[in-house]
């Protein structure tokens, strides 16, 4: 229900947003912040370093040890954010003003966004550790109730938006500024209270910080060529397309986040157990996670996805008063690569439960600079940009497959079982289930009835389709126990 609510509350606060700054705005301001998301190369390091070593060191029951981690994880921080705050400045405002194809009268206006963004991310580098310790500790009750409270102030924001008699993009670039801030106060405050391994103190560990620093390197390197896949392709479509397809784009990565926002509570939850499991050498229990993971998030995301893409047209004339060229087409794409998204997580994390990433570090570069190479040149070439997202999809499917690979080095991962169980049997399933719902939309027609009952009458028949093929009965047991337990039957 909290998630219905959220998705609902974002995909409203899209709709606001767009009409009140228009197209040209809403695209400058998506691909402006992607030139301070090049930054989140080194945060990102940092993040999966720190969520690493926290949750491992739970899952041994060392608390003294997590204290130490804990604040030498503060000190790191503390030095990136002085380390980017130089960077962005000089390079991010440098690029702004000579590279970015953004119309002279939203020169200005830019430069804000460009401000504000600087600012909220350093916020969010720092409170890293204090976010981590909440999901190390599984406690997802926090990020459910904070969550709702974020959308909350979104929603205010989206008011004062369009009552602003100033200018619009200004205005919406400082009001996120000051609910991300609010946001930080408020984890941090929590984090503070509920463990007492979250008190800082001045420490240097030097084997600990060498250590860090060796997975650091290599996830910078891999959350580097993932920054360059994302926000470099999304400066490429600003460069080669203009504003407009940016803003086509940010609707698309919106509606995908307010799906895959089911997916990824469920892998948050998920993912520390993994970690653990590792920590105490229980292999086989971890396998069986991963292989859930990847099938329950496949399905959540599944059954979302399904009714969307089938009646995209209608849903987008429905939802914004004007809907900007190539957005349907990139919205479907985009929930397409979000299905594929969803076998990288649990397998991810078994890696990183490990520790050596080096090779598939590598790997993941060799595989997005070839992504990112390709995008460039079939741009430059005049391609339509619909291929950039199809591009994705391929290149994600190499992604997953170097995922597997390495989980059966790391963690004795079997490839056959898991592409039977957690990739072939859930796709089958989706081809199926969508085809069927094509079908609906065939018979029935395009009116708002129709809409409504082809989408729930496949909802449905998928749904039914998962519970019956896709669960093992064992699965399907431990669902209705935690059913009967919720309305407390």
């Amino acid at each position: 229900m909290r998630m219905m609510l959220l998705m609902a509350l974002s995909l409203y606060t899209s709709r606001i947003n767009l009409d009140s700054l228009g197209e040209v705005d809403y695209g400058v301001y998506n691909v402006v912040g992607g030139v301070v998301a090049m930054f989140s190369i080194i945060s990102g390091s940092v993040t999966v370093a720190i969520s690493r070593y926290l949750t491992y060191e739970i899952g041994v029951d060392n608390k003294k040890r997590l204290n130490t981690i804990f604040c030498t994880s503060i000190n790191i921080q503390i030095l990136m954010s002085v380390v980017i705050f130089i960077v962005a400045e000089i390079v991010g405002v440098w690029f702004l003003n000579n590279k970015m194809n953004i119309p002279i009268d939203r020169i200005e206006a830019a430069n804000w966004v460009l401000q504000c963004s600087i600012f909220t991310f350093l916020l969010n580098l720092i409170s890293v550790p204090y976010n981590a310790l909440i999901i190390a500790h599984e406690k997802m009750s926090a990020f459910a109730y904070i969550s709702i409270l974020e959308a909350i102030l979104k929603l205010i924001v989206c008011y004062l938006l369009y009552i602003s008699p100033v200018d619009k993009l200004i205005t919406w670039a400082v009001m996120l500024m000051i609910v991300s801030l609010c946001m930080r106060i408020v984890y941090g405050i929590y984090a503070s209270r509920h463990f007492e391994e979250s008190q800082y103190r001045f420490i240097m560990d030097k084997a600990l910080m060498k250590e860090m620093s060796r997975f650091i390197g290599f996830a910078f390197l891999g959350n580097g060529v993932v920054v360059l896949r994302d926000q470099g392709t999304n400066i490429l479509l600003n460069i080669f397309c203009g504003p407009i397809v940016n803003a086509a784009r940010g609707i698309a990565m919106n509606v995908n986040a307010a799906m895959f926002g089911f997916v990824t509570n469920f892998m948050t939850a998920l993912n520390p157990q993994i970690t653990k499991n590792y920590a105490r050498q229980d292999y086989e229990n971890m396998n069986k996670l991963i292989i859930r993971g990847c099938r329950f998030g496949f399905f959540i995301m599944m059954l979302l996805v399904i009714p969307i893409a089938v009646n995209i047209n209608y849903i987008l004339n429905l939802w914004l008063i004007d809907v900007p060229a190539y957005t349907a087409a990139f919205v479907v794409l985009t929930l397409l690569y979000s299905l594929i998204d969803c076998f990288c997580s649990p397998l991810m994390t078994g890696i990183l439960a490990n520790g050596n990433i080096k090779k598939y570090e590598i790997q993941l570069t060799v595989i997005y600079i070839v992504n990112f190479i390709i995008i460039y040149t079939i741009l430059g070439m005049g391609s339509s940009p619909e291929w950039v997202f199809a591009l994705a999809i391929l290149f994600k499917g190499f992604v997953v497959i170097a995922l597997i690979w390495n989980g059966k080095n790391m963690y004795y991962l079997r490839p056959r079982l898991f592409l039977y169980k957690a990739i072939f049997k859930p796709i089958l399933i989706c081809i199926i289930c969508f085809s069927f719902a094509l079908w609906l939309k065939i018979d029935f027609g395009h009116t708002f009835v129709n809409f409504l009952f082809s989408a729930g009458v496949s909802f449905f028949f998928s749904l039914g389709l998962v519970w019956l093929v896709g669960l093992e009965s064992t699965e399907r047991c431990e669902i209705m126990k935690v059913i009967k337990n919720k309305i407390h039957i």
